[in-house]
């Protein structure tokens, strides 16, 4: 049994990510081994919550990878730790739109069977917050809100009275943080900056986050709070199991990374490997040549419009990515990497293995997704459902090939993405442990 708590909120901007990746760092800097997690798809949390407790930074997502898959997922991760703190998305009770509870820090929870602390931005209240914070707790009885940390305090008076009033909801105060901007963490246009683009400030940001929880909160009725959780009873979800072990050599699978590839599921490096794969990262803005014996390639998400210059004058990797391309073998990008794949971004010019060309937009693509795959690929044969995910302020045009990855059924009708030879291109992002085979495919494809 591990312990474990849930940082939830009533909406997002309420400091989640301040909270949990400052118990993170604090209870890791007392001692404890500390699982760290993140609910629903995002990339760019997980990054400092790795940099908080030194161990992978690790999703669950209920719809990208099934309900039966969050505990097992869990255990996974936080085998052998002391304590596992899961930051929550959005508001408590929000998830898929449309879709109910699917997907939210409440079904987390109670998937989980984990008490939940709320973090309350309140700057603009006082008795008002015991109203909330009843509503909140009472909605849905299955889930536990253990306690309440009150963020963005104004003044001892103000503390005062937010304590007095919620004395009346029977919800304890398990911490109090003041207006103070020394754990701020910079911004753009898809939320935090990673922690690659920024490590040594990201550092500071994450001590002095930790430092605001070690001043403000109740370290130890926190960690009472999470040794309360019930046995979860759930068997680790195995990368090996899942997909099955070859006996063949293995191929060796090069995995974009460096500041400009961030966006990456902790479980997919450990699919392929169990799939049979030999895993090498590299970077495309310092790496001239591909991984030596690169029989296929992975370029996840990321920045690249951030980084277009540096990409493009690296020119021996784009010649070697599209070789790499035109021999056939295996490659696998998403949304990042169907860009880097593309003509030129911006007007630069790219690795050009597809024809089309990508540029910024001032619109913002967000959302869950329900896909099939259009065309067989080196990912999945032609017929294969999932779920996933759509996030990116870019355009490319055309939008599909010849052949198309995907036809997304919800929340519209379009067809998507690229597949010729053995490239598979999609600005979707998709979740393996959902479909373990799609890394076993690869990498059969890569041996090839």
């Amino acid at each position: 049994m591990v312990a474990r708590l849930v940082i939830a909120a009533p909406a997002s901007g309420s400091g989640k990510t301040t909270v949990a990746t400052g118990l993170m760092a604090a209870f890791t800097s007392a001692g404890l081994t500390v699982s760290p997690h993140k609910a629903g798809p995002d990339y760019i949390d997980p990054g400092y919550h790795a940099l908080a407790t030194g161990r992978p930074g690790r999703n669950l997502d209920a719809y990208l990878c099934g309900t039966e898959l969050i505990a097992p997922l869990f255990a996974h991760g936080a085998a052998g730790c002391d304590l596992a703190v899961v930051e929550g998305v959005m508001g408590l009770y929000d998830g898929a739109a449309g879709a109910g509870e699917l997907a939210s820090t409440a079904q987390i929870a109670k998937l989980l069977r984990a008490p939940v602390v709320l973090v309350v931005d309140a700057s603009s209240q006082s008795r008002s917050v015991a109203a909330l914070v009843h509503g909140f707790a009472s909605w849905d009885p299955q889930v536990r809100i253990g306690g309440v940390i009150l963020n963005k305090v104004a003044s001892d008076r103000h503390e005062e009275l937010l304590r007095e009033a919620l004395e009346e909801s029977g919800v304890p105060v398990l911490g109090v943080l003041r207006r103070i901007q020394r754990a701020a963490t910079p911004s753009r246009h898809l939320g935090l900056v990673p922690v690659a683009e920024r490590r040594a400030d990201a550092l500071a940001s994450v001590d002095a986050m930790a430092e605001l929880v070690r001043e403000g909160c109740d370290l130890e009725a926190l960690l009472g709070l999470a040794r309360s959780a019930p046995s979860l009873g759930a068997e680790p979800w195995e990368a090996g199991a899942a997909c099955g072990l070859t006996t063949s050599a293995p191929p060796v699978v090069a995995v974009a990374g460096g500041p400009a590839f961030t966006f990456s599921y902790a479980e997919h490096p450990e699919l392929l490997t169990a799939a049979g794969a030999d895993v090498v990262t590299f970077d495309p803005l310092r790496d001239e040549q591909l991984p030596d014996g690169t029989s296929g390639l992975v370029i996840g998400g990321g920045f690249p419009e951030v980084y277009a210059p540096e990409l493009s004058a690296n020119e021996a990797l784009r010649k070697a990515v599209a070789g790499l391309a035109a021999s056939g073998a295996p490659i696998a990008a998403e949304c990042a990497g169907l860009l880097y794949l593309a003509r030129s971004l911006d007007g630069a010019p790219m690795c050009g293995v597809l024809d089309a060309e990508a540029r910024m937009s001032e619109r913002l693509t967000l959302g869950y997704r329900e896909a099939v795959a259009v065309s067989d690929s080196a990912l999945a044969a032609a017929g294969t459902r999932l779920n996933g995910h759509e996030f990116h302020r870019t355009v490319v045009e055309p939008a599909a090939g010849p052949a198309p990855a995907w036809g997304m059924h919800r929340p519209e009708r379009r067809v998507e993405g690229f597949v010729q030879q053995g490239v598979h291109a999609s600005y979707l992002h998709t979740h393996w442990a959902s479909q373990p085979g799609m890394a076993l495919r690869f990498v059969e494809r890569c041996t090839r």
